[in-house]
Parts: structure tokens; sequence; C-alpha cells
């Protein structure tokens, strides 16, 4: 009997491991994240490449490395519960992300560390006008827009 409960044991004890290590999240930038062997675009938004920089007052700013540790520092160690809508041509799942009740793609818009994809939805448009309005993140600094920056790169 006991050696049935140790079996037992080590079953659960294995899979509850398995489970948490498929739920790591990894911030890849500012608009992606993986969540287990999953990857999501967050949805309706549009934030700087890992490469891209931005400048204030003659200063050069690794704005995409700021968007993705604003979006990891907002996650932190919870998980996101996510609403897929369709798949990217990268085959990531385009999803709108949420911690609690809250849209990651609200919130880094409306902070200013993502742009409103209004090509793709109009949902955070007024959330871009708050954060261009009052200066917030990479509204507070010269940028080109994340699309503008890969056709630009791409060109090169």
């Amino acid at each position: 009997m006991k050696k049935i409960i140790i079996f037992f044991g080590l079953i659960f004890f294995l899979s509850a491991t398995v489970s948490a290590d498929t739920k790591k999240v990894k911030v890849i930038d500012g608009d992606t994240i993986h969540i287990g062997t999953i990857k999501y675009r967050l949805f309706g938004i549009d934030a700087p490449e890992i490469k891209q920089i931005c400048e204030k007052d003659n200063k050069k700013i690794e704005c995409g490395i700021l968007a993705k540790n604003f979006l990891k520092n907002k996650i932190g160690d919870k998980i996101p519960s996510c609403i897929t809508n369709d798949k990217d041509r990268y085959q990531r799942f385009v999803a709108e992300c949420f911690i609690g009740n809250e849209s990651l793609s609200r919130f880094m818009v409306r902070e200013g560390y993502a742009v409103a994809y209004s090509q793709y939805s109009k949902d955070f448009v007024e959330d871009e006008k708050f954060a261009k309005e009052n200066r917030l993140g990479i509204w507070a600094m010269s940028f080109q827009m994340p699309s503008d920056y890969r056709k630009a790169s791409k060109n090169k």
C-alpha cells in the first residue's frame, strides 16, 4: 500500500511540475509573449521593435527594450489569460491577454509603451490619445512608428 501511495505521489508531483513548467511566461518584446509553447501577439497594438532606438534630450534610448521590460514588469510572476482572435502570418495567436481584468494591450498603449494598431482595431485609439497628450512612455521621445521602423529595416 505504501508503494502505491508513493507511486501516485510521485506521479502527482511530476505532473504538477510539468504543468507549472508549460505555463512559464516569456516576454519576447512589447507586444509578444509566450506562455509555455504557445506564442501570442497582443491584439490591437504595436510596440517598438527590440532593436528600435528612440531619442530624448539628444540621448539614444533603447525603446524596444524599454517596452519589453515594461510589459515584463507588469506581468511579473503572474500567468496572463488570453482570448484568441486570430493567427498572424508568423503563426502566433493574436489575442487580448489579461492580468486579472486588465487588458495588457490597453495597459501598454495607455502607458505609452505601444501604439494602437488602428489598421487592425480601433479599440485602443483613445488610450493612445491619452498617452500622447500626457507624453507618456515613447510619446515623451522622438520615435518612428514601429510599422515604419520594420519597413525601413527590411529595406536596408
